[in-house]
């Protein structure tokens, strides 16, 4: 029998459908894997912003992640949004005695829209609880700010990166997207070997980002679990990334910012 690459996502729920848990199963499944999700938060929330948010109680959680991975097992395994410190605690918690597949973080802060999605003490936990399991951060620009304490990055994002891989101990992959100019480049810090690996894209003119960081992550996850070491999984997920950009300019969503368009290889 044949088996397939299994990626666990941990996030909250987007009811628009363009970011959150929707977006990393359409991503997941877009890349060649088979989906999975534990829901941490359930956000009332469409292109223009989030309106609502209800954090799921933390023995569910805990009893989501335990029904998957006593049963099914996973491969890989993306976290999103987790909203508050008592989510970070149980979460790490629940994962530690399954701690063989790798996982990728997106340390979710604030929405596309400006909106927060984290309450106050989320980092603190994050560093002391859900850290030691990471493979992978990969934060944007305000948050890697906020994850060094208030420290202002600028454009200096391969020194980011190193400083956040050596003061928490994994890889960072630092996203370029908050910064000026018509060429975007991310940087990979990978941990196991030292190594500075840059990304290059164009900035593309669209309205239509919401849940690319979500996007990014969970596609690095699936493209990890299919074998390929970091750097390369990186790259096939930036390259999947900026086609779903690119095809997803060309639709209109909502009335705010839209969704990128995950299945772009298989439809138009």
């Amino acid at each position: 029998m044949k088996k397939y690459t299994r990626i666990l996502t941990i996030a909250g729920s987007d009811s628009g459908g363009g970011a959150g848990v929707q977006a990393d199963l359409k991503t997941i499944a877009a890349c060649g894997c088979y989906g999975m999700s534990v829901i941490t938060a359930v956000t009332a929330q469409n292109t223009v912003g989030v309106t609502a948010i209800h954090p799921v109680p933390a023995t569910v959680i805990d009893a989501q992640i335990k029904a998957v991975l006593d049963d099914i097992g996973a491969d890989g395994i993306k976290i999103g949004m987790l909203y508050s410190a008592e989510t970070v605690a149980r979460v790490a918690a629940s994962l530690r005695p399954f701690h063989r597949s790798p996982v990728v973080l997106d340390p979710v802060m604030v929405a596309t829209s400006g909106d927060p999605l984290a309450s106050g003490d989320l980092v603190l936990a994050m560093k002391d609880h859900l850290f030691p399991l990471i493979r992978l951060l990969t934060p944007n620009i305000p948050e890697a700010e906020i994850l060094l304490g208030g420290t202002a990055i600028g454009g200096d994002l391969a020194d980011a990166a190193r400083q956040m891989a050596r003061e928490f101990s994994l890889s960072v992959l630092m996203k370029a997207g908050h910064l000026q100019g018509g060429e975007l480049v991310d940087v990979l810090y990978d941990r196991s070997t030292g190594a500075i690996t840059t990304f290059e894209n164009q900035r593309l003119e669209t309205k239509n980002t919401h849940g690319t960081g979500c996007t990014l992550s969970a596609a690095i996850a699936a493209f990890s679990a299919r074998g390929l070491a970091l750097p390369a999984a990186v790259q096939k997920a930036e390259d999947y990334l900026h086609g779903a950009i690119l095809a997803g300019g060309s639709y209109t969503v909502g009335h705010g910012h839209g969704p990128v368009h995950h299945f772009y290889r298989y439809w138009q």
